[in-house]
This record gives structure tokens, sequence and C-alpha cells, in this order.
């Protein structure tokens, strides 16, 4: 049974779906007295007495009833927001009509669809039998295509550790900020000097450790410098009372 034939038992109609459409779309019953909760039910009581579900009466069913509940909605909206209404109650139930008949031509064009794809099922695959030449070889026929012994040659190869980097002929630069600051203490007791004459023919990891020394002693309150301006000559001198000055002429007194 198709679901427009569906009795109903209403308190505003009593008959088959179809007509109750039918008089809605005339506008011969007013949708807004139709409770659309008991077509729901009565559909639902149907579907249970019948023990199966039919997918295309549930999918029309579906169409009319969500066709109705948006007409419903729409009659529902009170009065002063109707300039928000797209389509007016008659144009909704011309439009319910048209959604109706659209339902209807996607179901013929899915039948359609569904009668050519049983019509040439037997074009869709090809069936046919294994090769005689590969329903005959065996594992024994196969040839590999590497020797085996070439293989084993290069796995071993890449687990071999390699042999270890030799920097022998690399000259190191050992020089220790003890050492510069043995020799600025040396310029210092001379007199002022110029950064420059304390690396002198110096390499370039002496002169960054010369520069850390210099700071060093700049710490310590041993040594100043002063520079005039940008990328001049750093000139340093010993402070007026440097730590070391009296830790000497303690010593001599001793």
């Amino acid at each position: 049974m198709r679901a427009a034939d569906l009795d109903l038992d209403l308190e505003v109609f009593a008959g088959p779906f179809d007509l109750l459409l039918t008089l809605i779309l005339r506008e011969e019953v007013d949708l807004l007295e139709v409770d659309l909760a008991d077509v729901v039910l009565t559909y639902i009581d149907f579907l249970e007495a019948k023990g199966e579900l039919d997918l295309e009466l549930a999918t029309e069913f579906l169409v009319l009833i969500a066709a109705l509940l948006e007409l419903k909605s729409r009659l529902m909206l009170p009065g002063e927001e109707e300039e928000l209404l797209d389509l007016q109650p008659g144009e909704a139930a011309e439009e319910l009509l048209a959604r109706l008949l659209e339902a209807h031509r996607y179901r013929g064009a899915a039948e359609f669809l569904a009668r050519r794809l049983d019509e040439q099922s037997g074009y869709r695959f090809r069936h046919a039998p294994l090769p005689s030449e590969l329903r005959r070889g065996t594992l024994d026929d196969s040839r590999p295509v590497y020797d085996p012994a070439l293989l084993g040659t290069a796995i071993g190869g890449m687990l071999r550790m390699p042999p270890e980097i030799s920097l022998s002929h690399v000259t190191i630069q050992r020089v220790t900020v003890v050492e510069r600051l043995r020799h600025l203490r040396s310029l210092l007791h001379r007199g002022r000097f110029s950064f420059d004459e304390a690396v002198a023919r110096a390499d370039r990891v002496t002169v960054a450790v010369t520069i850390w020394a210099l700071l060093e002693l700049y710490k310590r309150g041993e040594a100043t410098w002063e520079q005039d301006e940008p990328f001049a000559e750093i000139m340093v001198e010993a402070r007026d009372d440097p730590p070391w000055a009296a830790t000497a002429a303690t010593a001599e007194a001793v």
C-alpha cells in the first residue's frame, strides 16, 4: 500500500491520506487544524503491523509529511512577520505539489537506472580462465633478479662500521684564558698599550680568548679600556690601585 493510501482517523478528517492532501491543496481543510503528529503515529503503527520497511514508500511519506510541516509552519507565523515569508500559503501549496511531482520524477529516474544496471550486469565484468603458461608455472621456474651472493655482500657492507676519521692533518690551536691573562698582565706592568699590540700576529682563536681574558681583568678591577670612536683603536690601561699591586707589595714586605 502506498503512503498516499494510508487510512487516517483524525478529529477533522477521516479517510485516505491522498484525499487529505487533495483537500489541503484546495484549501477545503484548514491545515492548522490537522494534527500532523497523529498522521506520523498512524504511519508508524502501519509499519509495525506490516512488519517490514519499504524504503520507497517510506521516502514518499517523508517527502509528503516534510512538505506539510513546512507549509503549516508558514501558516502559523504571526501576521506582523508576514514580510519575512518567502511564499504565501497559496504559493506554498503550489510548491508542495511541485515537490511531489519532483519526487515522483526522481523515483522514476531511480527505477530506470536500476533496470539499466540489471540489463548490463553481464557486461561489467570479464570472467576468463588463467593463462595456460601461468597455470603450469611453479616456483622452480622463477629466477632471481639479483645474485644472492652479491646481495649478501652489499648488505654486509652496510653493517660494517666505517673507519674513524683522522684529524691529524688539522692544526688545532690550543690557548687558554690563563695564558692570555698572564700575557695581558705583563703588558699592564709596562703601562698603557693597545689591544692590537696584545694580539699582534695571533690567530683568530687567540684573539677570541684574549677578549675573554680582557673581560676577566675588567671584572676583577685590574684593567680598563677606552675607544674614542667606533672601529678606532682600543687602548687598555691598568687601574690606579689594581688588586695584584697590593698583593705584590705584601709579598715584597714579607
